[in-house]
């Protein structure tokens, strides 16, 4: 081999190995530039926490048992939240989920009374489709469990019922002032209305008596049950009323609040202290109204 050739040959080496390391130098800047943007694609998705449709949509996905309505101005503009539906947020206990107003008819979840914006709803527990407004949920609940005792009164056949509601937490009772208020209301299938005595107070206080008489129903029938349908009390009402040879002629039972609760107390903290954070403003104290609802008996008496 003469110099010419040894000399082309160190050349073609040299041209090789530079270029190689030049390869190397750019993949390793590109190896280092893409890890930087995933680095900063993982904040910004920790950061914003945008929930998109296919993701909602999906079989793993489990709804927060909370949910405030949001306008989707709060996130416009964010190239991350492009193409979303809304995001989570992760406060205390509990995670909420941010949906914007857009989404809600896409999300198939039943605001109840309606879907709001700025409005925050917590879910039905015995219908995970239902979202309550938190600002109705404990009213609506009250409502429903009356509701419940009188069709059950109406579907075993009952010539009377009551419902007394009382209050153990005798402190709180004492610093509140009562008035009472007479009113009628008509019950379905009632032989006339129902004479109803309301006890009401300072800050929604849950207290009254109730009271229904019903013309003569032979045709019984199982109630449909949602509130007490695990209370032993109301099932073995039911099984002896609906048994051939029944002969119960009257029973009063004693239904604890706290066995058909609307909510722990502790998810009702949770929830008030998230809505403060959220900038939300509720109307009622949602620990203390589940505080109540703990310490307050329902004592109900049917006469067949």
């Amino acid at each position: 081999m003469d110099n010419n050739e040894k000399i082309s040959n160190i050349w073609k080496k040299a041209t090789d190995l530079s270029k190689k390391t030049a390869e190397n130098v750019y993949k390793g800047a590109k190896d280092l530039s893409d890890k930087i943007k995933e680095e900063n694609h993982e904040r910004k998705l920790k950061k914003y926490s945008p929930l998109f449709p296919d993701e909602f949509k999906s079989d793993n996905f489990n709804i927060p048992n909370m949910i405030k309505i949001v306008d989707d101005a709060d996130r416009r503009g964010i190239e991350i939240c492009e193409g979303a539906i809304g995001w989570r947020e992760r406060i205390n206990k509990i995670e909420v989920l941010c949906l914007y107003d857009e989404a809600v008819r896409m999300s198939g979840i039943n605001f109840i009374p309606n879907a709001a914006c700025n409005t925050f709803y917590c879910v039905d527990n015995y219908d995970r489709n239902n979202f309550i407004s938190a600002d109705k949920i404990f009213s609506r609940a009250h409502n429903e469990r009356l509701a419940e005792l009188e069709h059950i009164a109406y579907s075993l056949g009952a010539k009377k019922y009551s419902i007394d509601i009382v209050e153990t937490n005798l402190q709180e009772k004492s610093e509140h002032k009562i008035t009472n208020t007479q009113i009628n209301v008509k019950s379905v299938g009632c032989s006339n209305n129902a004479d109803v005595g309301m006890s009401s107070s300072i800050g929604n206080q849950i207290s009254g008596h109730f009271e229904g008489t019903f013309e003569e129903n032979n045709t019984l029938q199982y109630p449909r049950l949602k509130w007490f349908s695990y209370d032993e009390h109301i099932k073995n009402l039911i099984e002896m009323r609906m048994s051939i040879s029944s002969s119960i002629k009257s029973r009063n039972i004693i239904l604890e609040g706290s066995s058909s609760a609307t909510m722990s107390q502790d998810f009702a903290a949770s929830v008030e202290v998230a809505m403060k954070k959220l900038g939300g403003k509720s109307s009622i104290s949602m620990s203390k109204q589940a505080s109540k609802e703990f310490y307050s008996n329902l004592i109900f008496n049917v006469e067949f």
